[in-house]
């Protein structure tokens, strides 16, 4: 047989065992490849690849109902619960919901029992919210989630709130939060992948006594970054179209929650390093490489 046959037939066969490898590694829940590569303008932009539907949350248990976005694309996703802070409901975190659930998650935004709960109300809702979207939410949702891919985010005390959910849920694959609050400074238990957002003007959850020292009680074992927002306030993350959270949100999700290794330079390696300046944050921390 000619030569050139042969190393056709090898290099098909080695394509062929590659795409079974990325398949199995894909059904196992430990690398999820989901959308085109990510570049720095897609993640910059205001919505990703994919196009988004949305379901109401009517007869909710355990939290104050809400709203689901998810992709159109039949598929299975990582599940993603944000709540909203103090006095606030889901309209404050529905850009962010939206945002993630374009780039290939299925986000439920909370309302909480009462807009005046404490974080560890919230923290509970949370995981109530996730119970609901893979098992009670419409059929064409439950059939886009992957529920051994979880992770849950919040701003104020819905971010204090994420951090009590991780302590309590080590199977969470990420948190997000974003200027939390919370009363307690000790998030030493918590083993899940955390990104806190903090900002220097916050004068609600300062972050010398809120966002900082909940990044450092955190192990050293644990995948975590801390980027403190250059001339933002509390209420930033709940402004709109916010382009570093977006972009940092959407990237530790899909590092951490499908585990796709593509989105890491954006993290920590020349993608981050081109983009974080001073402008964008004032300190960014983080425990590198992941």
């Amino acid at each position: 047989m000619h030569f050139t046959t042969l190393w056709r037939r090898h290099a098909r066969a080695c394509a062929l065992a590659a795409s079974a490898v990325l398949s199995l590694s894909a059904s196992s829940g430990w690398a999820q490849q989901t959308g085109p590569d990510p570049t720095s303008a897609s993640l910059n932009a205001t919505a990703g690849p994919f196009a988004v539907s949305t379901s109401t949350v009517t007869s909710p248990v355990g939290f104050g109902g809400g709203t689901i976005y998810y992709p159109t694309t039949a598929g299975q996703y990582g599940v993603v619960a944000l709540s909203p802070g103090f006095t606030a409901t889901q309209t404050s975190v529905a850009w962010l919901g939206r945002r993630l659930a374009t780039h290939g998650f299925v986000v439920v935004t909370i309302n909480t029992n009462s807009t005046l709960d404490q974080p560890a109300s919230r923290a509970t809702q949370l995981i109530a919210a996730l119970n609901y979207v893979a098992n009670s939410a419409n059929s064409t949702v439950r059939s886009r989630v992957d529920p051994n891919r979880r992770a849950v985010g919040g701003h104020s005390m819905g971010g204090g709130g994420s951090l009590i959910a991780a302590q309590n849920n080590p199977s969470l694959k990420a948190i997000l939060p974003l200027t939390p609050w919370n009363l307690s400074t000790n998030f030493s238990g918590v083993q899940v992948p955390t990104l806190i957002v903090g900002a220097d003007g916050d004068v609600v959850a300062p972050v010398s006594s809120h966002a900082r020292p909940f990044y450092a009680s955190l192990p050293s074992t644990v995948r975590k970054a801390y980027g403190e927002l250059n001339m933002a306030n509390h209420s930033t993350p709940t402004s709109g179209v916010n382009t570093p959270i977006g972009r940092y949100g959407v990237t530790w999700m899909k590092r951490f929650v499908d585990g796709d290794t593509r989105y890491s330079t954006f993290l920590c390696g020349a993608e981050h390093q081109a983009y974080a300046t001073a402008a964008v944050f004032d300190r960014y921390s983080q425990n590198c490489p992941y």
